[in-house]
This record gives structure tokens, C-alpha cells and sequence, in this order.
């Protein structure tokens, strides 16, 4: 269980690769890389934006992909090729009137530091690099792309009585 005052929270940001897809690649034969993706990360993220969160994409790749997949579970605010990710975390920070304690933020590797040390509630993967546990409130018990990201939304959405509540969970 997250240690956190979880009703805080008003946004939820994600890395991609080795948070919300494995950290293994495959390589199409035209370069392109592909991603796996976790349905169940899926589903939680289209009814974390449906209760009202703000949720948002800050990934170093930059396949258009990624894009689609994350547009359409109703996330507008997907950043590519974000080389220093602290700027895309400033920018939605002004842009939704945000303070730090209020946004959770997940990643895996060194790109993530810089964001994890500036926000409420760092959190990262059962196999994130020893560099971002160390800095973490919470490890989750799901590995990148198996689960982490469910694993964090749900508890969140429970802590705020959002979680099987509201017809948005079941499509009514």
C-alpha cells in the first residue's frame, strides 16, 4: 500500500518504456520499435481521466504509436521525445494550476529522476533501476508494463472513493 495522503492527488504521470510497456522492445523490420501494452494499465488510466484526474505522457520515444494508444483512452496530454522531462512536468504543472504534493508521478530509469525528486509521490516498478528506488515513497509490487501502472491508479482512485463508483467503471 502506498504511505501517502492518496486524496491529495489530482494527477497521475507516466513514463512509457519500462513503466507502462516492458522494458524489452521488439524492432519492426522497418526500425520501428513496438511496444507491448498492459490492458489492465489501460482500463485504469481511461477511467482515471474519466473521474477527473489529470493524467499525463512524458516519454523519451517518440513513436507516433504511442500517441494513438494513449489518445485514445482520452489523454490529451501526451509528450514525445521529451529530452528533459522537468519542462514537460513545469509546463502541466502552470498549465493545470498544479503544486508538486498533488501529482504522482512513475518512472523507471535515470530520464525520471529529475521528475521524481520534484513531485509529491514518486513512484516506480518492481524492476526500476536501483537510482530511482532509492528515491521512491513507493515500489510497486508489478513490474513495467505487467501492471505497475493498475497497481498505482487503483489505489489512488479507492483513497478517493473513486474506484467502482461510478458508471464510468462500468460503462453505464
Amino acid at each position: 500500500m502506498i504511505d501517502y495522503d492518496l486524496t491529495r492527488i489530482k494527477a497521475l504521470f507516466f513514463d512509457v518504456d519500462g513503466v507502462l510497456s516492458a522494458e524489452t522492445i521488439f524492432l519492426h523490420p522497418d526500425g520501428e520499435p513496438m511496444r507491448s501494452v498492459n490492458i489492465k494499465d489501460g482500463y485504469a488510466l481511461q477511467l482515471a481521466v474519466k473521474c477527473g484526474l489529470h493524467v499525463a505522457i512524458i516519454t523519451g520515444g517518440k513513436t507516433e504509436a504511442v500517441r494513438k494508444r494513449y489518445k485514445g483512452l482520452g489523454i490529451t496530454d501526451v509528450y514525445l521525445g521529451a529530452a528533459v522531462k522537468t519542462n514537460e512536468y513545469n509546463e502541466l504543472l502552470q498549465k493545470y494550476n498544479l503544486k508538486p504534493e498533488e501529482v504522482l508521478y512513475m518512472g523507471d530509469d535515470i530520464p525520471d529522476y529529475e521528475v521524481l525528486s520534484l513531485v509529491g509521490l514518486p513512484c516506480c516498478p518492481a524492476d526500476a533501476a536501483p537510482e530511482i528506488k532509492s528515491i521512491c515513497k513507493y515500489i510497486s509490487h508489478r513490474k513495467g508494463g505487467y501492471g505497475c501502472g493498475r497497481d498505482v491508479i487503483e489505489q489512488v482512485l479507492r483513497a478517493q472513493g473513486k474506484w467502482m463508483s461510478h458508471e464510468e467503471a462500468f460503462g453505464w
